[in-house]
Formats: C-alpha cells, structure tokens, sequence
C-alpha cells in the first residue's frame, strides 16, 4: 500500500518536494532554488521554464533520497505562489515570455487608470479584491498587449493562462489537463467568488478572451494523473491551493474566526470566515479559503508583500550577516526600543495602504545604531506590519483576534516570535511541523484519496510546539506602534510629494 503523499511547494524563490506519512509527519524533503529576474525597476520575472525543472528535480530527488517508488505515492499535492502569471502555447506547452511575479509592479500605471475610472467598487463587489498590480488579471493583459502576437494566437484559441499551479498541472499531465483551483482562480481578479466561475464582464473589462482560462475545480478533487515517464509510472494529483490557503488549511484553522499568519518571502494573515464572504472597509481581500464538494469556505486576508524578503536583503544586499539564522543572536544584543525603524517598501506597500508607488527606509538612524539595531528593526518591521492586519481585521469582524497561528521560515527565530506576541497583545501558538502550507496541500489530497474522511480528522493532527503569551506593558507597545505608524506615513508623503514634483 502506498505510504506517502507527495507535496509540491512551489514558492517565489524555491521549489521544494515533501512526502508526507497519513500522520502528517515530514519523511522527505527536497529543495531547489532558482534565479530572480528584474529587468527594470519594480518588474520581477521567473523563467517559467526553470520553475517546471525544479519542480522535477525536486520530486525526483526526493524519491531517490527515500529509495521509493511512484507506487509507494498515493497522491499529489500542489501548493504555490499566487498571481504569478505564465502565458502558454498549447500545442508545445512552451511560455510565451516569463513568468510575471506576484511581486511585480509593471501595471501600476494600468491600475491607477482604472481606480481613476472609477472601477473599483465593482471589481471587489465581484472578486473580494482591489485593483493592484498583485493580481494575476492586468498581468496577462500586459502579456497580451506587449507580446509580439499574443493577443491574436489568444483569439485563435492557441494560447492557455495558467497561475504557476496550472502550469505544473498542464506540465504533469503532458498537456492533457487545462485546470486550477477555486483558490488560484479567485486571485486573478477574474473569477466570481459568489457565482464561483470566471466572470464574463471583468473578461471584458480586461480584455481577456474566455478561450485562455483554465477550468475552476475543488481544491481537494481528481485533477489528472503524472505522465508515466516523468516519476516512474502515473501518479493521481488530487489537491491544488494557493500557498496561503494551503497554510491556513495547514494549520487546520477550519472554523470561523481562527487565524493564522505566514512569514516566508512576504507575510500574509488569514482569517478563517465560514461560509459568507465578508467585504472589508479596511482595504483588506476577501477570498476562498477552500472548496470542498463545491462548497466554498471564505476567508479575509492581509498581504504583506516584504517579509523573509527583508531578511535576504539584509543579508545579500547590506552584507550584515553570513546566514539568517545570525539574525536572532544579534537582534538579542540591542533594547527592543532602540529608535530604528525599517519599512521594507521595495516593491510597494500592501495592505492595508496599498500603495504600489512606495518605497523603502530607514529611519531614526544616530551614530550609536550599528548592525544589530538594523537587523533588530527589519526582523521588527514584519511584526508591525501584522499589527496593522491585526487592527483592520479586528475591525471589519467585528471580534478582535484572540490568538494566532503561526509558520514559515521565519517563526523559527524566537526574538522575532515573542515580539510579534509582545506587539499583538495575543498568544502567539507556533506548530511542531512549521511546513504547514505544504502539509496543507498534502491534507487536501488526502482528503481525496481516501486517507481522512473529514476536516474534523485533519484538525486532531495538529500540534503546538510553544506557545508565545505577550509580555510587553501596553503603554510600550502603543508607543514602538506609534513610531512605527511615522515611519509608514513618512515613506508615503515623501513618495506622494515626489510624484507631484
């Protein structure tokens, strides 16, 4: 009998495989990085192609480092970085052009057309989302409007539209499968969370021939079977969702109310909703959660696009460290109140400004602030970016956040886990597996292949590591905030009286 799932974790600066056992206990892992593409300010491009490699790699890796077979995989799961756009020909497979990051801001100008036009009302009425370069939809338009061609192959029916979960499908299945998931789609800007499909007027708005989408399916369902040649004989991919909902599922925040918060490349914070999608006032996105049985579960969420990011450029770019595990031991040697604030606007700001024309500083620096004090307040930015979410959230539920659930890369680092509680005001619960958005794709697949017969099942897999109480005395956390909130509002005004120069 089959004793592993396969986990693929496609991720914005990595690909990774993890076979999972039924307890969902890590047996295997591998991981590939790839190159990062910036051809012009604020543009940030994958070779698609580099993505699928990896992905193989990967996956074959890690079957040869268990000594298993295809057979000894019941299922696949896919996870991945959302909104990322590939443009395809469907008769080769081949990308048109590069992959166009999530991160990438090339459509700011596009966007500020629309807001101007008055359109956003309508698009989040529709998609729970506001109008930003983030999403997928005014991506693959540029595609269409600077690729030599693309748009009449498009209404020729030639070209598919894929997020990167389409593309590893399309890739899997050899062509056979043209498919993504309810939590994929509902990221373009093009899909109807309440009708649950494609919506024909935001096409038209966009400019987006129906040929190119993909068809919407359950995020736990029969997605098609692997090419016998690509992993040694056919292997069923039976759960596909966006990285984010895959960690909250991961989590096994399954009831309304629970939350949980992300920190790998940027940090993103979901709130598990129910069954009614709930529209904020406070400029945060509504969106699937999940699908099951063609039920959709709703969920509102924060995007913070820098997070880990800063820890790698704190690293690559400013040279401060060797590894990022340095940066707990040194953020130790400084107070917590040591004046520095980071705002890591490279690629903009997220919610709950969304201002794609922001960028990022420093402040606050004297001759005493070394090192340790800059590390101190990149690590600290993240956690004052989830305050923010932390306050919208509270506000457009209604019923502040009580606790919160935590993974990623970065949870690891203690320093910056008991801030993060410290700057919240809540328990802060770390799991004993910290791979939760893998493991969130592995459930999904699970789930359809028979290894759990429900959510209440997944849920008793869950386990707490440490749990992180808030310490900090409330008029010292206001007042790190209110630096904190200056230091936001500075960045803005000065690229707002720039822009105006």
């Amino acid at each position: 009998m089959a004793s592993y799932i396969l986990s693929i974790d496609q991720g914005t600066t990595s690909s990774r495989a993890i076979l999972f056992d039924r307890q969902g206990q890590i047996a295997g892992v591998a991981q590939e990085e790839f190159a990062q593409h910036f051809p012009h300010d604020g543009w940030v491009e994958h070779h698609a192609e580099d993505i699928w490699q990896s992905v193989l790699r990967t996956c074959r890796q890690v079957m040869q480092n268990l000594s298993i077979s295809s057979s000894d995989i019941a299922g696949i799961g896919i996870t991945n970085q959302r909104e990322t756009t590939v443009l395809w020909d469907r008769r080769t497979g081949e990308p048109l052009y590069n992959a166009i990051v999530w991160q990438d801001r090339r459509t700011s100008a596009y966007c500020r057309e629309l807001i101007g036009q008055g359109h956003e009302s309508f698009i989040q009425s529709r998609t729970g989302l506001l109008i930003d370069p983030y999403f997928s939809a005014t991506k693959l338009r540029w595609l269409l409007e600077n690729v030599e061609g693309a748009r009449e192959r498009a209404e020729r029916g030639e070209l598919a539209f894929g997020t990167i979960d389409s593309f590893l499908l399309w890739r899997l299945t050899d062509g056979r499968v043209h498919a993504t998931d309810a939590t994929n789609a509902c990221r373009t800007c093009l899909f109807n969370i309440h009708t649950q499909s494609w919506d024909d007027e935001l096409l038209a708005l966009f400019d987006i021939p129906r040929s190119l989408m993909p068809e919407v399916l359950d995020s736990s369902t029969e997605f098609g079977v692997t090419s016998p040649q690509l992993l040694g004989g056919p292997i069923p991919v039976a759960g596909i969702a966006g990285d984010q909902q895959a960690a909250l599922i991961g989590q096994t925040c399954f009831s309304p109310g629970m939350c949980k918060s992300t920190y790998g490349t940027g940090c993103f914070m979901i709130m598990n909703t129910g069954d009614t999608p709930a529209i904020s006032d406070n400029r945060l996105l509504t969106t699937v959660a999940y699908r099951l049985n063609g039920k959709p579960t709703y969920a509102m969420e924060g995007s913070i696009f820098v997070a880990g990011a800063t820890v790698q450029w704190m690293r690559d770019g400013l040279k401060l460290f060797g590894a990022a595990s340095e940066t707990e031991a040194l953020a130790r040697t400084t107070k917590i109140g040591h004046g520095v604030y980071l705002v890591p606007a490279f690629t903009g700001l997220g919610a709950p400004h969304w201002d794609p024309q922001a960028r990022g500083a420093i402040f606050g620096l004297t001759r005493d602030t070394g090192i340790a004090e800059i590390v101190a307040a990149g690590l600290q930015a993240v956690c004052y970016q989830t305050r923010d979410l932390q306050g919208c959230m509270d506000a457009d539920i209604g019923t502040p956040i009580d606790r919160l659930r935590v993974d990623g890369g970065m949870v690891s680092n203690n320093w910056v886990i008991q801030f993060l509680a410290d700057m919240l005001g809540v328990p802060v619960d770390r799991p004993t597996i910290l791979e939760t958005t893998a493991l969130g794709a592995a459930y999904l697949a699970g789930l359809q292949i028979g290894w759990y017969q429900n959510l209440d099942e997944i849920a008793q897999l869950w386990d707490c590591e440490r749990t992180f109480e808030p310490r900090m005395p409330e008029a010292e956390r206001q007042r790190l905030y209110d630096g904190w909130l200056d230091a936001i509002e500075r960045v803005k005004q000065r690229e707002t009286s720039e822009a105006g120069a």
